[in-house]
């Protein structure tokens, strides 16, 4: 046999005693790998089985894009709108104690707002932070309310103040917000906020 030829064998044997090592090796592993498995099931354009052996049925494992995002809302609690004409009348308002926030921006507040809320804009909280969070951190509830409908500026604004420190059992979302007030014929605040410019209830 030629030096060559004796290489190859000797190469070939070396092979196998490693491939031999090696089964024997992960036989004896506790977390050898399993041999029959198919770690690669979608390789080259193949489909996954719909219910692969000992995997939960689909119907209650779904996938991970349908499942429902927790609600940004946990922890703040609704009020209908006769809840939050109550909260306007009520005497701790006139002391910063109950709170309301208006959650458009600057425009649609200067056109017209709750009477006495203040101006917080999700979009620029710096430019309303140094006013509006300490006197919601000392409020007793904070009423924060937006145009209302789909809108959901107000949700956005009640979860950042929460995130700024304001304790989250003193938020109440005003989901009707400034259509059903102004709808409803209450009076409304023009210009910036205890500018005295109000405009008469209608009813």
């Amino acid at each position: 046999m030629t030096g060559s030829g004796r290489a190859l064998l000797q190469a070939a044997a070396v092979l196998l005693g490693g491939v031999v090592l090696g089964v024997v090796g992960n036989g004896l592993s506790p977390v050898g790998l399993s041999l029959t498995r198919d770690y690669f099931p979608l390789d080259h354009g193949a489909q996954a089985p719909a219910n692969p052996p000992g995997a939960t049925p689909a119907s209650a494992d779904p996938s991970p894009s349908l499942v429902p995002p927790v609600p940004l809302e946990t922890g703040v609690q609704r009020i209908d709108p006769a809840e939050a004409r109550a909260l306007f009348e009520d005497p701790r308002r006139e002391a910063d104690l109950v709170v309301f926030i208006d959650a458009r921006d600057r425009s649609a507040y200067d056109r017209g707002h709750i009477p006495g809320a203040y101006l917080f804009d999700h979009y620029h909280p710096e430019n309303h932070v140094a006013e509006v969070l300490p006197v919601c951190q000392t409020a007793e509830l904070v009423v924060v309310y937006c145009k209302g409908g789909s809108c959901e500026d107000s949700l956005l604004t009640a979860v950042t103040l929460r995130e700024m420190g304001v304790p989250g059992d003193h938020l109440r979302l005003y989901e009707a917000g400034f259509t059903d007030w102004s709808q409803a014929g209450l009076p409304v605040e023009t210009g910036p906020r205890l500018s005295g410019q109000l405009l008469p209830a209608t009813q």
